[in-house]
């Protein structure tokens, strides 16, 4: 004898749509903001003048050249993975250089709090960089 015993199908069909409908909304997940235009990536800084200046002797040139291999300025699909890993782990990369990348990503007067807002502020999308 079957521990549950056999019911009809005919209650299950007012709770098909809405469950269909649910499950399709759940998969969906949170849309992918759009990449900003290469003008846009080019265009931001950061809002203090300090870091802007290191960002544009240090960073720029790399960070918004998509063929450089280098996670893009305001996209931070590009940098999901790396930040994943732990900003220690991202700063130990930095410090010591990483694929193309220099050590010390060519500022060698950072200090550890200046990789980890100019990180901070390249993985941000553009309208929430500091």
């Amino acid at each position: 004898m079957p521990l549950l015993p056999r019911l009809s199908g005919a209650w299950l069909r007012p709770l098909a749509l809405p469950v269909l409908a649910c499950l399709a909304l759940c998969a969906c997940g949170p849309a992918e903001a759009p990449r900003p235009t290469p003008e846009v990536i080019a265009a931001v800084r950061p809002a203090d003048a300090r870091l802007a200046e290191i960002y544009a002797t240090a960073c720029h040139a790399c960070h918004t050249t998509p063929d450089s291999g280098a996670p893009l300025t305001a996209v931070p699909a590009q940098w999901r993975d790396r930040l994943a890993k732990g900003m220690p782990a991202v700063l130990t990369n930095v410090v010591q250089g990483l694929n193309g990348m220099p050590a010390g990503g060519q500022c060698f007067a950072c200090t550890p709090a200046d990789y980890e807002a100019l990180i901070r502020f390249m993985s941000s999308p553009p309208s929430a960089s500091p």
